[in-house]
């Protein structure tokens, strides 16, 4: 029996404790990861290579973050001049059904002649004064609303503003001269609500070109002649 239990304990004292394999085992596992996850001999290497990472991270996340900040100011740019056209521009088409009644007002005082306004008694001469102050009224209204009237007599074409309904011989006004204004145009802030309804002078002399379209012209010019 005394034989056996030395022969255990000798048995016993050979084999290493499983403790201690056990931590033996996790050590090396853990260097092994240590040096995976590296790939540095030198920490200070992988020190400066984690810096490089956080710092191309750092600039990437900048970058995003300008770019995002630039759409949005461009988001409120586009906000807030869809706010100031609307304000504007929201009522063209009423402006519009209020002209074509100012012109009916225009068209009723038109049409009564000279004479008869000289002549007309008490009541009738109220009438036309009521008309007229009421055509009046109207027109300062929109101008309020910034609708501003157009008429371009004496002054040079332009078909952004105008239409041409006929043209007039005339040798002595410069051709393309808004010779003659048939029907007041409008335009409400810088657009055209109503262009004018012009006759058009033809047959005179050329007519000198606007300040901007000189300077245009004298500038392509220049670059002509320099590219010569």
């Amino acid at each position: 029996m005394a034989e056996k239990t030395g022969h255990q304990d000798a048995k016993h004292a050979a084999r290493p404790h499983k403790a201690s394999l056990e931590k033996e085992a996790q050590d090396k596992a853990e260097a092994a990861d240590d040096n995976e996850t590296s790939g540095f001999a030198d920490p200070l290497e992988f020190l400066r290579a984690e810096l490089e990472r956080v710092e191309a991270d750092k600039a990437e996340a900048q970058d995003k973050l300008i770019r995002l900040a630039a759409e949005m100011e461009n988001l409120r740019k586009r906000t807030a001049k869809d706010v100031v056209e609307a304000r504007e521009y929201s009522i063209a088409g009423f402006a519009r059904e209020m002209l074509a009644v100012s012109d009916n007002l225009r068209r009723a005082l038109e049409a009564v002649p000279e004479e008869t306004r000289e002549a007309a008694d008490p009541g009738v001469a109220a009438l036309i004064e009521g008309v007229e102050l009421t055509e009046r009224a109207m027109l300062q209204g929109l101008e309020k609303h910034d609708v501003k009237r157009i008429s371009p007599a004496g002054e040079r074409f332009d078909p952004n503003f105008h239409q041409a309904m006929f043209e007039v011989q005339d040798v002595q006004v410069p051709a393309n001269t808004v010779s003659q204004v048939v029907q007041d145009g409008y335009v409400i802030g810088d657009r055209v609500l109503r262009p004018a309804l012009v006759g058009v002078s033809k047959g005179g002399p050329k007519a000198a070109p606007k300040a901007d379209e000189a300077v245009t012209g004298a500038e392509t010019g220049k670059g002509e002649s320099g590219e010569a």
